[in-house]
């Protein structure tokens, strides 16, 4: 590919990073300082801020906040190696050598001193990082859903042909526990007796539901074993529960119950397993890097993934302590309220950040077509 035809393929990537490097290059921005000069009598007209604006004023406003920051940094390292490598024009080498190094300092400065608040950041994980960060995982997430549900779904199955089951899986003491708590006739459904307020079973969720999550993650790191085995007992015992207390009858207490929280909580699990699995077998199967590189890459991936399911658990326990345990809901409302959740977990990690997907895949096919 002759230089030409490669200003043509990525000029606009490059114009799109100057400006994220430099908002006062911004096509509103450019426009606004034009009429200023232009309004002023007798003044010199001061030099652009990039000789590139009057390309830069051709970049719509959708594309620009539709831009990728780390993708187009990434995409422009690879152009000015390739121009390198190429020997392309020296003109051409010092704009993209320049390009590289300014938007290396935007991109390792704390967030604070270039514009951008805590809060934009938080937002961005959520609306970005996070549901991308699953769906480029999603073989782990479906290898820990299978190890998980599969077990959960079978026990009960199981349990309504072989009510004794659940004794193999947990102790009498348990299982009188569990029906305590969900007896249609107790005071509090799915609580322990004693429990005096929404706000202090609100604490005891967010601590037995997280501690659950960051153990089936952090035992990844035995090879990936110990996340199977977590989420496989886990399965096991939230089926062995599910199961009894529905063969006992107990279905009008306890699946309205669970039905509200669990859109979150079982899949927050599951992602704990995904992210687990993946520190496992990157020390079981680094492949050409090393074993405690590749042990680092992964953990920069599964630490994104659990800062997202902390998240997931601090509201399915809000909405265990202060929706599931009302009842004087009706059970059909429950019931609808949970569907609408399942629906809007599926919706979150399946669409929420598409767009960004599709760009940063148009971005790697043309790098990769490029070399």
């Amino acid at each position: 590919m002759n230089q030409a035809q490669f200003i043509h393929n990525h000029e606009q990537q490059w114009l799109l990073l100057e400006v994220l490097c430099n908002p006062q290059l911004h096509p509103d921005k450019i426009i606004q300082r034009r009429k200023k000069e232009q309004g002023k009598r007798n003044s010199k007209a001061s030099q652009p801020k990039s000789f590139y604006e009057d390309q830069i004023l051709a970049l719509s406003t959708e594309l620009i906040k539709q831009a990728d920051f780390p993708e187009l940094y990434r995409a422009v390292c690879q152009h000015f190696s390739l121009a390198k490598s190429r020997r392309y024009s020296p003109h051409l080498i010092e704009r993209l050598s320049l390009l590289v190094e300014q938007a290396h300092q935007v991109f390792y400065r704390p967030a604070h001193i270039y514009g951008d608040s805590a809060l934009s950041g938080i937002i961005k994980f959520f609306t970005r990082t996070f549901p991308q960060t699953v769906r480029n995982e999603i073989n782990w997430f479906w290898l820990s859903c299978v190890v998980f549900y599969v077990p959960l779904i079978a026990m009960v199955i199981v349990i309504q042909f072989r009510p004794e089951f659940v004794y193999s899986i947990m102790s009498p003491d348990s299982v009188s526990g569990m029906e305590a708590m969900y007896d249609p006739q107790a005071e509090h459904i799915g609580r322990e007796r004693g429990s005096e307020s929404d706000s202090l079973m609100f604490g005891f969720y967010i601590f037995n539901n997280t501690s659950i999550g960051f153990r089936t993650f952090a035992t990844g790191l035995l090879l990936g074993i110990g996340s199977l085995f977590t989420l496989l007992f886990n399965g096991l015992n939230i089926g062995s529960v599910a199961g009894h207390l529905t063969q006992l009858g107990y279905s009008s207490t306890f699946w309205p119950f669970v039905v509200g929280h669990s859109a979150l909580e079982l899949t927050a699990i599951a992602l704990s397993g995904a992210a687990g699995l993946k520190l496992g077998f990157s020390i079981l199967m680094p492949g050409r890097k090393s074993r405690y590189q590749s042990l680092l890459d992964a953990a920069r991936i599964s630490v994104r993934i659990m800062g997202g399911v902390a998240m997931m658990f601090v509201m399915a326990a809000f909405i265990e302590a202060y929706w599931s345990s009302t009842q004087f809901i009706a059970p059909v409302i429950k019931y609808s309220v949970g569907a609408m959740l399942w629906s809007l977990v599926l919706f979150y990690f399946s669409f929420v950040g598409k767009k960004v997907d599709r760009k940063a895949g148009r971005q790697s096919t043309a790098g990769q077509n490029e070399s």
